[in-house]
């Protein structure tokens, strides 16, 4: 079966992090194994959180007992996500380094949240420069938005072709897919979003309508289930376009229902049959 350690925040209430990518990945049925680096009450787009900061002492520790079970030799892929502070970064790197040393074939899955279009840095002072200084080299799969794609190659892209040799130029010092989860596309039309892939093999593309609402935990689901799909032995557009349609159905759902959290129970067929299915196409 495959296996993921997935090394993010959790919170009680809601669906971000951990709780945004744990229950999806199991319902697609990979075996997942949480690793937490926070445990508030709900995310912090909230007036108010509580709930404590796991030290690097902790996940230090979580791991190690992981280890002494002798099963880190299971592991396919560590997938991780917002990671606090570059010391919690460097933590999640050394696990990552102690999985692969355990299985060799076994890969790194980035989500490198920093921020977004309109908001700007959102993360704690450190923490862009570690990810694009030592997280980009180590890391197989990335899962930048459009901002974060920017911000890792130094560039500003609105064309198509733009972000493309942007996705592919952040491949170069690293990962060997990036999957760009939000391109906004100039002089295209203004209500719909585009995910990208690149690989050694190409580039594709995929666009969905653009929904009026930002779900916390949108980007943790799709970085999850591009993970799952790519490790279930799907192609690299076969994955990216299975994500974009399990993504936008849930989200679809979500917005029915009328929740500010996704609907990740009510939704839960969504994450294995989708009813919205989008084309892809070769770039």
């Amino acid at each position: 079966m495959t296996t993921i350690l997935s090394i993010q925040s959790s919170v009680a209430y809601g669906h971000a992090g951990n709780s945004a990518a744990t229950f999806p990945l199991m319902r697609m049925g990979l075996e997942v194994w949480p690793v937490l680096t926070v445990h508030f009450s709900n995310n912090t787009s909230y007036p108010s959180w509580k709930g404590p900061l796991l030290t690097t002492d902790d996940v230090a520790s979580v791991i190690a007992g992981i280890d002494e079970l002798g099963v880190l030799p299971e592991v396919d892929a560590v997938l991780s996500g917002y990671q606090g502070a570059p010391t919690m970064g460097a933590e999640i790197l050394k696990a990552v380094a102690l999985v692969k040393q355990r299985n060799p074939e076994a890969i790194y899955c980035c989500d490198p949240v920093m921020g977004d279009v309109g908001r700007g840095m959102y993360v704690r002072p450190g923490i862009p420069e570690f990810m694009r200084d030592e997280v980009v080299a180590a890391a197989d799969i990335m899962t930048p938005n459009h901002y974060e794609l920017n911000y890792l190659t130094g560039s500003e892209t609105s064309t198509l072709d733009e972000i493309v040799a942007a996705a592919h130029r952040l491949r170069a010092a690293g990962p060997r897919i990036v999957l760009v989860t939000s391109a906004v596309v100039a002089d295209e039309p203004a209500d719909h979003i585009s995910m990208i892939a690149v690989s050694e093999d190409g580039a594709w593309r995929v666009t969905t309508p653009l929904l009026d609402y930002v779900y916390t935990g949108s980007g943790d689901l799709t970085a999850a289930t591009f993970l799952a799909r790519y490790l279930s032995g799907g192609s690299v557009p076969d994955a990216l376009g299975e994500t974009a349609g399990v993504v936008y159905s849930v989200l679809r759902v979500t917005k029915e229902l009328g929740r500010r959290e996704l609907a990740l129970v009510p939704a839960q067929e969504m994450l294995v049959n989708p009813s919205d299915r989008f084309e892809v196409s070769a770039l």
